[in-house]
């Protein structure tokens, strides 16, 4: 069977392709030498991995609210299991914007925490140097 160029040209392109969108990290994510930092990670993790910021601005408070199991004890003579319910809960974060310059070679991150938990990445553009 004869292979046209175009089919010989898909079947080379397709799987490096696909190797590429393995190894590229996720939109939320990003690398800091040889680390991965993504959305959810502590403040403390990305300053161990990344280092001290360029800037850091403390932006305001919001509020966090969360679902919490909780177990309510009906009285005396109940064997079953303890009827469970949820609570939700809310309580006021402060909100903190790392801004990291990696030099005029690579793109500067915008990081926001709320309460210390990373809720978002984004990318501002070529750095500077300082």
């Amino acid at each position: 069977m004869i292979m046209s160029r175009n089919q010989t040209r898909i079947r080379f392109i397709l799987p490096v392709l696909l190797a590429l969108l393995v190894l590229s990290s996720p939109a939320h994510a990003f690398r800091c030498g040889n680390k991965l930092v993504i959305v959810d990670m502590h403040e403390l993790e990305v300053l161990r991995a990344c280092g001290e910021p360029t800037t850091v601005r403390h932006i305001g408070y919001t509020l966090r609210g969360y679902s919490v199991p909780i177990e309510r004890y009906i009285g005396p003579g109940f064997t079953e299991r303890q009827f469970p319910g949820y609570g939700y809960y809310t309580e006021e974060v402060v909100v903190t914007e790392y801004t990291y310059n990696f030099g005029p070679h690579k793109l500067m991150r915008r990081l926001v925490f709320e309460g210390g938990i990373l809720v978002s990445i984004d990318t501002m553009g070529y750095g500077y140097r300082e």
